[in-house]
């Protein structure tokens, strides 16, 4: 039996719908254009058209996967970042917007020459920042090789795989130089709001990038603890937190001699974003 682009689409809201809610429209839409291989809304041009059988059994397995609430952008194998598009699969965390808000503020500053990002998954800061800074270099740093393969990936996409180095660390660990700029997106969420998040996040993200257990601090601690002397003279470093973290991560900054940190806040007014410069004594 043959079936247009509508009745398909209409059988996949069927199914997600009653597991997502309101957001079932968006993902069916989304996975039914990934599949048929035209842009989300090129799709209402194709109401009428009649779907191949490969592109069905191909929709009805993703649907199959969003039902088990793997992320929709595992599933399409890619997310848009800052205007750019980044492989994504289970082995990174799949780019939030709230981390364009640290892309946004570094660019608001002065040119950077060279650039370490501390746990970078997907790539996603530090290949955008290297980006938009043409003449830029970076080092970009992760503890998972799995995660490091898609980056290089990513930065050969965009063609920058010639201005970052990847090494494969534990925050500073196997780190040297010194840089004009430090950025990350650390594990921040507790151990506890763990057990509380939206099972795409828990069960299909990696839980080494989202939580370091505990009170959600710790990787705080070791970079503030090492990251003055990776800092030039006149060096930043912005660094995402979680909404409710801004008092205590600054705190531990300033035992280390960063007390001139300021927070920033994401596009929904949570705090989002702390930038620091390098300590006097740097």
């Amino acid at each position: 039996m043959t079936q247009t682009t509508q009745e398909l689409l209409s059988w996949g809201l069927d199914q997600l719908k009653p597991v997502l809610g309101d957001g079932a429209r968006t993902d069916v839409r989304s996975l039914l254009a990934h599949t048929m291989g035209i842009e989300r809304g090129m799709l209402s041009l194709h109401m009428r058209d009649t779907v191949t059988l490969d592109v069905k059994e191909t929709f009805q397995k993703a649907i199959a996967q969003r039902l088990r609430r793997q992320p929709v952008s595992q599933i399409i194998g890619a997310r848009e970042f800052w205007g750019r598009r980044f492989k994504i699969t289970p082995d990174v965390l799949d780019p939030r917007p709230d981390t364009e808000t640290l892309i946004e503020e570094v660019l608001k500053g002065k040119d950077v020459q060279n650039i370490l990002d501390l746990g970078t998954g997907s790539g996603c800061i530090i290949l955008t920042l290297l980006s938009e800074f043409k003449n830029a270099i970076g080092v970009a740093s992760d503890l998972s090789d799995k995660a490091l393969a898609i980056a290089k990936q990513n930065a050969s996409a965009l063609g920058v795989l010639d201005r970052v180095k990847f090494i494969q660390s534990n925050w500073f660990e196997n780190i040297e130089g010194k840089y004009d700029l430090i950025v990350s997106n650390p594990p921040y969420i507790t151990a506890k709001t763990m057990g509380e998040i939206a099972p795409e996040v828990r069960d299909w993200e990696p839980r080494i990038a989202l939580t370091p257990e505990g009170d959600g601090l710790e990787a705080y601690k070791l970079i503030a603890k090492d990251a003055a002397q990776y800092l030039k003279k006149d060096g930043q470093m912005f660094l995402e937190i979680g909404w409710d973290q801004a008092e205590s991560v600054l705190g531990i900054f300033e035992r280390y001699g960063f007390l001139n940190g300021r927070c920033i806040k994401d596009l929904a007014g949570k705090d989002r974003i702390l930038h620091f410069y390098a300590p006097k004594t740097a």
